[in-house]
């Protein structure tokens, strides 16, 4: 199908980050989209208040009274929608064209010079800021971002999608999940983690490392790469390329890295070494060691794609990060709610460790609602590691998404391995009242799944009770 014909976009899953996204590139170019997605959210209500016509029920055969036309309408679905979906079928039954998300992308951004921003964690703020840092200098730039940027919520496209014709870069998210980055061809591409996920789609970690080396190896001119990675099969397919590569790490032996990296009153400082120079004192407006790690490799990119010191310094210190990644709800001396989207072990590692050396006195809580039963059994071990990092863990049930449990999985198998000083099993139903009786210091919720529904009446909660004591000392 020649795209350019395309009269009609029809979305299967529309309500996901990067759907969302690609949906508002078509209307904003004057093409009917419409979709379906299985639950309605804030960003489908979004979506349908722009004027893009969705529904939550799987129509099936139902779509004939759309009157849908095969040689003009484009469909675009998401892996995550099942094989049995009867709406699928029916697209399939019925000879219209079908496009996975990642190959439209890769086919918008073969128009612009591509950041492409890949890695198992990291991804998303990574690519997020790298956005800001182009936006607000005299650069500029276009981004699908796979989430809700902070600093742009408000602004056209709710803070996931940035559209400019004009500019000559594009910052996308290039997601590894069912090897969709091998769709993009960037000018600049970043790698910030391969660790083993997603093994219910690569079986095992080799192949998901082969599948990093596929996407290294398509970058067009500059590579920039975590020091600390399995490099070895990456470089090993990398030695005749012709473009350049890169390390950072916030370790002095690479490329790029921080030194000097202070927390004042929960804000983070670092100096920049980067090409035989030092930028002094840049100020991180989102807080984390993990983040500085994320800004290293971001603001490379943006002094690679053309931005000064002065705006490098200026967009550090604006970005007010994304939603979910390290969100402050409550920022209060006497009381911290903090959530994330955090569902793999070494995220959670991240947030729990930067959360205890930024409140290291003060008792820690967390709910956690592991995601994917394959994803929990895989990593039991690295989850109940890092969930013992806090002073008491809540752990709601496994989140299903696309899967059936698995025999034996629960997060109840977890607990029995957290060595944390307090833990429970909670039913989602029974959080408010169990965290009311807790009255935390710190409270952090973590998870990829529902677990953000609750965020809210959290929020609520927790400002109606009052908070404990706070001198300084637990």
């Amino acid at each position: 199908m020649n795209l350019a014909t395309v009269k009609l976009v029809y979305f299967l899953g529309v309500g996901g980050i990067g759907m969302s996204a690609i949906a508002r590139y078509f209307h904003l170019r004057s093409v009917k989209v419409m979709g379906y997605d299985k639950t309605q959210t804030p960003l489908t209500l979004e979506l349908s208040k722009e004027g893009i016509e969705i529904h939550y029920s799987d129509l099936g055969s139902e779509l004939e009274s759309l009157q849908l036309m095969p040689e003009s309408t484009l469909v675009i679905y998401t892996p995550a929608i099942p094989k049995d979906h009867q709406e699928l079928l029916w697209f399939q039954q019925h000879t219209f064209t079908l496009l996975k998300r990642s190959q439209v992308l890769g086919w918008i951004t073969d128009a612009y010079r591509t950041i492409g921003v890949a890695g198992t964690h990291g991804k998303t703020t990574t690519s997020t800021l790298i956005a800001h840092l182009l936006k607000q200098s005299t650069t500029g730039c276009a981004a699908f971002l796979g989430g809700i940027s902070t600093n742009y919520q408000t602004n056209l496209l709710t803070g996931n999608a940035h559209l400019d014709p004009s500019k000559q870069y594009m910052v996308v998210e290039a997601d590894e999940f069912d090897r969709s980055f091998l769709t993009l061809h960037p000018s600049i591409g970043i790698i910030t983690s391969t660790d083993a996920d997603h093994l219910d789609i690569y079986g095992e970690h080799s192949a998901l490392l082969d599948s990093f080396a596929a996407y290294a190896s398509q970058v067009r001119d500059l590579l920039i790469i975590k020091q600390e990675l399995e490099l070895s099969k990456i470089l090993r397919s990398l030695k005749n390329a012709s473009h350049r590569i890169l390390t950072y790490s916030l370790h002095e032996n690479a490329d790029a890295h921080a030194e000097n990296i202070r927390i004042s009153k929960d804000q983070y400082f670092f100096d920049l070494h980067y090409a035989k120079k030092i930028i002094a004192n840049l100020y991180l407006g989102i807080p984390g060691l993990h983040n500085v790690e994320n800004a290293i490799a971001a603001s490379v990119a943006a002094l690679e794609a053309g931005i000064n010191e002065e705006e490098l310094r200026t967009g550090l210190a604006t970005f007010k990060g994304v939603k979910r990644r390290f969100e402050y709800i409550i920022q209060q001396q006497n009381r911290i709610f903090i959530d994330d989207y955090a569902h793999h072990p070494e995220e959670l590692n991240a947030i729990l460790s930067s959360v205890k050396q930024m409140y290291p006195e003060r008792k820690i809580t967390a709910i956690f609602q592991p995601h994917l039963y394959s994803r929990t059994r895989d990593f039991a071990e690295g989850f109940s590691k890092s969930l013992s990092l806090v002073d008491d863990i809540v752990l709601l049930d496994i989140y299903p998404a696309r899967e059936l449990p698995i025999p034996g999985v629960s997060s109840a198998m977890l607990l029995t391995q957290i060595s944390a000083p307090e833990k429970a099993l909670c039913a989602r139903e029974d959080v408010l009242s169990v965290i009311a009786q807790k009255n935390p210091e710190v409270l952090i919720t973590v998870g990829a799944g529902d677990i953000d529904q609750l965020v809210e009446p959290l929020r609520q909660l927790l400002n109606s009770l009052t908070p404990r004591p706070y001198n300084g000392i637990r």
